[in-house]
């Protein structure tokens, strides 16, 4: 939603300004398709020729959200904690009987409380791994630690590459614009026996590019980067709070505590409050 007011907000100033200042859209959008064609056309090889398909299908992804908005609600944080709280007191009891949920997940009881966590492959591969690797190497805490702060690092960067991607295009633009306004200037050039009005028109037309450069590059493609950047990171928390409990639970800390830590790591927008999760809690056992 704040993509699109965004967006809009940003067209109405800039042409609604234009037109009050006096200045007539005709030009504008006679050369508008010719220098899109040729500056969208540039950029989205430039794109297509610096990235991998994964990338390429990541950042449509990454436009999609957006304007979604961040993938994990206030009711998956709380679903997710509730999620490691029934895990780690599995894993407390017996570790041994820990291991037909982390090894088939899918077919897990615990698990299928949670349907939307259990279709994200980084985060239940995340929880799987991590506690396989806590079974594994129970004594080891520090390797444990240090394994899953390496899938961490590793997934936040994955996550980025679409906002790079098109933070790369927006630093681009701006010279597309000039190529487009040059091409132009050379058409220009070429009709210079015309009358001052004709010609007139068609330097207008050329200096369109180079406003179409900028204004993409910042006005559009810029914002959309930052914005995909910060859902994005905002994303990763979700993924941190499961580090945050395991750690947690890796230095002896009740289960409880452990729950704790990982909330109040949670987004502010997003943080389930003590007393909901304490009413989340008290339904599971009451359910058990």
């Amino acid at each position: 939603m704040n993509a699109i007011l965004g967006l809009t907000v940003t067209m109405v100033m800039v042409f609604g300004g234009y037109m009050l200042a006096g200045g007539k859209l005709e030009i504008i959008l006679h050369s508008l398709p010719f220098e899109m064609m040729m500056i969208g056309g540039a950029a989205t090889g430039a794109f297509l020729a610096s990235n991998d398909m994964t990338t390429i299908k990541h950042t449509g992804g990454d436009v999609m959200a957006a304007f979604r908005g961040a993938k994990w609600k206030k009711t998956d944080y709380q679903d997710l904690l509730c999620l490691m709280h029934e895990l780690l007191n599995v894993l407390k009891q017996n570790p041994v009987d820990i291991e037909p949920h982390i090894e088939a997940p899918q077919d897990s009881e615990i698990f299928k409380k949670y349907p939307k966590i259990l279709k994200d492959h980084d985060a239940i591969e995340m929880i799987c791994d991590t506690i396989r690797s806590m079974i594994m190497n129970f004594d080891n805490v520090h390797q444990v630690e240090e394994l899953l702060q390496k899938h961490l690092e590793s997934l936040l960067e994955e996550n980025l590459h679409g906002a790079h991607a098109l933070s790369r295009i927006a630093d681009a633009l701006p010279a597309l614009g000039i190529v487009a306004a040059v091409l132009g200037v050379i058409k220009t050039m070429a009709s210079i026996d015309k009358p001052p009005e004709v010609l007139g028109g068609m330097i207008g037309g050329a200096l369109v590019g180079t406003f179409l450069g900028v204004f993409l590059a910042y006005g559009v493609v810029g914002p959309f980067a930052a914005r995909v950047k910060s859902i994005r990171t905002e994303e990763h928390f979700f993924y941190s709070m499961i580090g945050e409990v395991l750690v947690s639970n890796l230095h002896k800390n009740p289960v409880n505590i452990c729950v704790e830590v990982a909330r109040r790591h949670a987004p502010a927008r997003v943080r389930p409050s003590f007393d909901e999760m304490e009413q989340a809690i008290k339904g599971l056992k009451q359910a058990a």
